[in-house]
């Protein structure tokens, strides 16, 4: 099935943030598409092992788990976002639910909560350590039900707005700026279809994809907040950069996540000589909020000069197999048993706490453009997220904001605009496709090395310079030859990059996830950075 010419509403990625979105936009009668750049579950959504946080026993409540997402937040939560998603969790969980979401039970009958780290409760539900791909076939067979329209293999390349139209000439009526459509690259075809749409939705996920070692999967490329800077759009918070304490390591640097449930039921960071290292660094020892055990395990490494430190799972009181079946499975292939030897890790690129600004409907500044997910900012994880709080995140704004998109097509002007095709010019298909590599390679290892775990001004600025040198070169490269998937991401993942630098630079004080060597100490007023768009 070929996409047709236009939509109601056009979703920019398939994880749960835009299948939620699409469902409920769809019950409501209007035509939704969805496109997405590789298969249609491969998303981080499928990769989320831990779980969803919400408020479900009797022996929690709301103000606990408002309190524990402030304190992981480091002062810079929005604290009426937080209590506004974190209210309607609940509600969001029994829709997971009536949509066939088998959460894991006890023996009882009663729903199995898991604790991870930040976190003063058990109230993480989960369907053993494979959550998010449960949650994604769920709502995947929900959508077909509802007529959505799913197209694979196809890369959004940029929004069409009215003020980049009328720069072309395109007769548009009004002053203000808004959605038109956007263009997307066909991976099959090896072409740029054009598709008209009055509301956009990005969810495209997260940037791991530009640090050199991360749990993300490879579509983790920061396209959405690539796309909304080229828009002329803000970013907001994004030096925030979660790193996963526990991928599994190995020699040849393949990595896989391990999830935080795993020190949640009672596994031990140890050093080299086997002696458990946390408690030097925080109260809640192996269970402390992601940045600082992330840091901590840097700091061993950097005193003992290993290349990991271990999680001491033989020593847990759980059939790890049944709890964890997916991470015994990685971990057995790679030749090490959880229930006989301790597990190596190490840290790595795992979240983006910062995105495209949103309100609590999700849209942003531009007129039609609402983003969900991970690619957006809503103020719910501040300077640093608590566990599983994402998928809630970004299930409960979809709810939000497909309410909020019903609402605006009900009431939008129909105007038909002839939207400008996508040209080509005068480029051929380039054979040097071994330069792009270099620079996606120079790209990662930049910003691995220089804007890590641990920062400095002087690093920061080396990535600037190396990270803006190779964006020219990629700019050039991108008006000079034929586009293809390759060449997309690159393009976006320098542009994120060099966001992302540019946001550190901007904040002098160490917070959350933000750790500089040149500001130590954080500063009294809590402040969100803005940095203004890229528009190459």
């Amino acid at each position: 099935m070929k996409p047709e010419k236009d939509y109601d509403l056009v979703i920019v990625g398939s994880g749960i943030a835009g299948l939620s979105f699409a469902l409920n936009v769809a019950k409501a009668g209007f035509r939704v598409a969805i496109f997405t750049k590789k298969d249609k579950a491969e998303s981080n959504t499928n990769y989320a092992q831990g779980g969803i946080a919400a408020v479900t026993s009797a022996g929690d409540d709301l103000e606990k788990h408002v309190e524990d997402t402030l304190e992981a937040g480091d002062g810079l939560c929005d604290q009426t976002v937080v209590r506004e998603i974190l209210k309607e969790g609940p509600d969001r969980i029994k829709d997971l639910v009536d949509l066939g979401v088998s959460f894991s039970s006890l023996d009882d009958g009663r729903i199995s909560l898991g604790k991870e780290g930040g976190h003063s409760k058990r109230r993480v539900l989960h369907v053993k350590d494979v959550t998010g791909k449960a949650i994604e076939e769920a709502l995947l067979s929900a959508i077909a039900k509802e007529g959505v329209h799913l197209f694979e293999h196809y890369f959004a390349i940029d929004l069409i707005t009215s003020k980049k139209a009328r720069k072309i000439g395109v007769s548009i009526d009004g002053v203000d700026n808004r959605v038109l459509g956007l263009y997307l690259y066909d991976g099959v075809e090896k072409e740029v279809i054009t598709i008209s749409s009055p509301v956009v939705l990005l969810a495209t996920g997260g940037a791991g994809q530009t640090y050199l070692y991360t749990t993300n999967p490879s579509i983790a490329t920061g396209d959405g907040i690539a796309m909304a800077s080229r828009a002329g759009l803000s970013s907001m918070n994004l030096e925030f950069i979660q790193f996963h304490p526990t991928t599994f390591h190995s020699l040849n640097g393949d990595r896989f996540l391990i999830t935080e449930a795993v020190r949640g039921e009672g596994a031990k960071l140890i050093d080299g000589k086997g002696n458990p290292f946390l408690k030097k660094y925080h109260p809640l020892a192996d269970l402390a909020p992601r940045d600082i055990v992330a840091r901590a395990i840097d700091s061993e490494m950097k005193k003992s000069g290993a290349p990991f430190v271990r999680l001491d799972t033989p020593s847990m009181k759980i059939d790890f197999s049944d709890r964890f079946p997916n991470v015994n499975r990685n971990c057995l292939d790679r030749g090490v048993d959880p229930s006989k030897s301790a597990v190596p890790v190490v840290p790595a690129a795992h979240y983006s706490c910062g995105g495209i600004p949103t309100k609590l409907d999700c849209s942003t500044d531009l007129i039609g453009l609402y983003a969900c997910g991970e690619v957006a900012c809503t103020g719910l994880h501040g300077a640093n997220r608590l566990a599983s709080n994402s998928l809630l995140e970004a299930v409960v704004m979809a709810y939000r904001g497909a309410e909020a998109v019903c609402s605006f097509l009900k009431n939008k002007r129909d105007v038909k605009v002839n939207l400008p095709e996508w040209v080509d010019g005068d480029v051929t298909a380039s054979d040097e496709r071994v330069v792009l590599s270099h620079n996606l390679d120079e790209l990662k290892r930049t910003m691995w090395d220089y804007v890590g775990i641990v920062r400095s001004t002087k690093r920061l600025e080396r990535a600037q310079t190396r990270i803006r040198n190779l964006g020219r070169e990629i700019n050039e490269y991108y008006w000079n030859a034929k586009v293809d998937l390759s060449l997309l991401e690159v393009r976006n993942l320098v542009c994120v990059s060099e966001l992302i630098v540019r946001s550190a630079l901007q904040r002098k004080e160490s917070r959350g996830l933000h750790y500089t060597l040149d500001y130590p100490e954080r500063s009294e007023i809590p402040e969100n950075i803005k940095v203004k768009p890229l528009l190459y």
